[in-house]
């Protein structure tokens, strides 16, 4: 299982690859790759499923250079890349300071 710390890495690198799900998402919410990078350096791990359907992943709370806050939802598979499962900002109205839920 990946920790946090190559999960960093491996956004900050470029080193990601989207699911189908997770593509369309960053078109529709126009966030582009990089902000990933940018924002995946600095990544906290803010939730962690471990049973998750596929393999365990994790949600994590970033921020880009200009301050977007963004949660990335990834595997914790062990791969040569990242995989991105979903990808959003935000909304303040269902998150205590983006990083805990309402």
């Amino acid at each position: 299982m990946k920790t946090l710390e190559k999960i960093r890495k491996q956004l900050s690198q470029g080193q990601f690859e989207f699911s189908r799900h997770a593509f369309r998402r960053s078109v529709e919410r126009n966030i582009n790759e990089m902000e990933i990078k940018e924002a995946g350096k600095h990544a906290k791990l803010i939730e962690n499923y471990p049973d998750d359907k596929y393999s365990p992943s994790c949600l994590l709370l970033c921020f880009t250079k200009m301050g977007r806050p963004m949660h990335i939802q990834v595997s914790r598979a062990d791969s040569d890349f990242v995989k991105i499962i979903t990808l959003y900002e935000p909304n303040e109205m269902e998150w205590i300071d983006y990083y805990k839920r309402r």
